[in-house]
């Protein structure tokens, strides 16, 4: 991972780094530690950002190598347990990126075990509204899972009826605020201030850990102005 200069990181973000709230901790993105990804920092569509992609072994598909709902992240070193979680971020696609795929990028939380256990939510923007996805497409933009047990998938087959995804009125290669109230019992996911998604039955113990910012497969991501508030 290259190095960053954190000083003229956060003087190029300005006032967006400052916090919304007097609880809310600002995280300078460049002190965060790669995991199965690669990152720099970049400038895009008017914002100074941190730019992730898949780690270059991973995308290569190598023996033993995990797709889908997996642990791919830059991981925020602090510990987290209840209270909230918000970042602006954007979702494109690689130009090789594999079919199907949906700009999966999002925010992983209670990450344990050197990444082998957390929870995350995440967005896949070709999904969204805007596009006029058509059925089941148009209310699979939001998507809840827990590492390793209970990825999309499973979920989907366990839970016909949908309760730990929904739609969301958003596009690929947008900006786009996502923010995770994570308590003792469930999970709100906000997109654009708009309540999407409510997870009331949390597939993990609740405990602490650190936060990652998350992408998968085929996703061009970039992250800014990552605030954290402890519940």
């Amino acid at each position: 991972m290259p190095s960053f200069n954190r000083r003229s990181f956060i003087a190029a973000a300005g006032a967006s780094l400052l916090p919304q709230t007097s609880r809310a901790e600002v995280y300078d993105l460049t002190s965060l530690q790669p995991h199965r990804v690669t990152a720099t920092t970049v400038e895009y569509k008017g914002r100074k950002a941190l730019k992730v992609e898949l780690a270059e072994e991973v995308r290569r598909g190598k023996p033993g190598i995990d797709y889908g709902d997996t642990d791919s992240f830059m991981i925020v070193p602090t510990s987290f347990r209840t209270g909230t979680i918000e970042v602006d971020l954007l979702g494109k696609l690689r130009a090789d990126a594999p079919p199907d795929m949906r700009a999966f990028i999002g925010l992983a939380y209670h990450i344990a075990a050197e990444g082998k256990h957390f929870e995350a939510a995440y967005v896949r923007p070709l999904n969204g509204l805007k596009l006029n996805p058509p059925p089941p497409r148009n209310k699979r933009a939001v998507q809840y899972f827990a590492y390793p047990d209970w990825r999309f998938d499973r979920l989907r087959e366990a839970y016909p009826d949908g309760r730990y995804e929904a739609g969301a009125n958003i596009a690929g290669d947008e900006w786009i605020t996502l923010r995770l109230e994570v308590a003792a019992d469930r999970m709100t996911v906000k997109v654009n201030g708009v309540e999407s998604l409510i997870v009331r039955e949390p597939k993990m113990p609740l405990a602490n850990g650190a936060i990652g910012l998350w992408i998968d497969i085929g996703t061009e991501g970039y992250f800014s102005n990552l605030r954290i508030a402890p519940g």
